[in-house]
């Protein structure tokens, strides 16, 4: 895994082509999605999530479908249940 410090706004913008996926409370249920090739898959952290200027960036808004009351998952976790459908 590359790792990269930067200003992640301009270097968002500046990815030309690639679809950039914001992992939200609203967006299209990974379970029903197809895996993808090629991508940047964006999450927040559990008390702020994705700055609305990282949003606004993003190309495809994804979630991960809940029943009961919870609003949100730790940021790992859900990062391993959309990767393991998505990837």
């Amino acid at each position: 895994v590359k790792v990269y410090y930067t200003n992640l706004k301009e270097w968002l913008g500046a990815q030309k082509g690639i679809t950039i996926y914001a992992a939200s409370l609203n967006g299209e249920d990974v379970t029903t999605m197809d895996k993808i090739k090629e991508g940047i898959i964006i999450f927040g952290n559990e008390s702020k999530g994705i700055s609305s200027a990282i949003m606004n960036i993003a190309t495809d808004k994804i979630t991960i479908p809940k029943t009961g009351k919870a609003e949100s998952l730790n940021a790992g976790v859900a990062a391993g249940i959309i990767l393991s459908h998505l990837v």
